[in-house]
């Protein structure tokens, strides 16, 4: 008969399968201290023993590092997607940067999808109180605070989706998401794009997440990714067309 005999579970094996649950899922973020062996002894309930072994079979498997003198850390397994040479090669270039924001609207899109669907209320609390910050930042002349708000809201919406492979995906990507988002909004305050109408936009998807609508949520995502695109195009018209205009003024005035 295809029976094998029961065996107690050894109390640094539940530990480990605790703590590697905790970094597939992303609660445990790259590069966050662990509590102190003591507290974190406590907080499972095991010996100090058994803790131990667990974070020493967990470093053991590239997972968690100690630095001396300052304790155990979560690994930074993925890093960035990019290095920072290939991160400044993508923004040089047209066509990196809108095949970026193309990809951003297919993946946020479908997270947006999933999220609306499968995000527990709390997933739906956290982005809401996101949202709350980027309106209060809204207020602050300095933008940067709401940048950098605007990318962690979308970072958020990656979250609620509850597809770890596509929120590990986006976490190691999240230097060219912050980068794409500050060079977004610089180009776009050049066309006179103002922060009410992002701001708009962002709510518009946090309605559609808030009301658990897939489709509203998808197409909100959409639609302010495809204004990102068409306002970095008539951006880029717009600079073309100047320095034609400067080349004939210069010829005039030598006429």
């Amino acid at each position: 008969m295809p029976f094998i005999k029961v065996t107690p579970e050894k109390l640094s094996s539940a530990v480990t399968r605790q703590i590697e649950k905790l970094i597939l899922r992303g609660i445990l973020r790259p590069g966050e201290r662990l509590p102190a062996e003591r507290e974190l002894a406590e907080r499972f309930g095991v010996s100090r023993p058994s803790l131990r072994e667990a974070i020493s079979g967990l470093q053991d498997k590239g997972l968690l590092k100690s630095r001396a003198g300052a304790g155990i850390f979560v690994a930074d397994v993925m890093g960035n997607a990019f290095s920072p040479a290939l991160i400044k090669l993508f923004a040089d270039h047209n066509e990196a940067v809108f095949d970026f924001i193309s990809f951003r609207r297919d993946l946020e899109g479908l997270a947006a999808e999933r999220a609306a669907r499968l995000a527990s209320d709390t997933d739906l609390m956290v982005i809401q109180s996101i949202f709350d910050k980027m309106e209060r930042a809204h207020q602050k002349a300095n933008s940067a605070d709401e940048a950098r708000l605007d990318a962690e809201f979308h970072l958020s919406i990656i979250e609620a989706s509850h597809n770890v492979i596509m929120l590990h995906m986006m976490r190691s990507m999240f230097q060219l998401l912050r980068e794409g988002v500050f060079y977004n909004r610089q180009v776009m305050f050049k066309q006179h794009t103002t922060r009410d109408l992002l701001l708009d936009q962002h709510r518009a998807i946090n309605a559609g997440l808030q009301a658990r609508d897939p489709l509203a949520a998808r197409k909100a995502v959409s639609a302010h990714l495809s204004y990102v695109e068409n306002s970095l195009s008539d951006q880029q018209k717009a600079e073309r067309n100047e320095d034609i205009a400067r080349q004939r003024f210069e010829h005039e005035k030598t006429r």
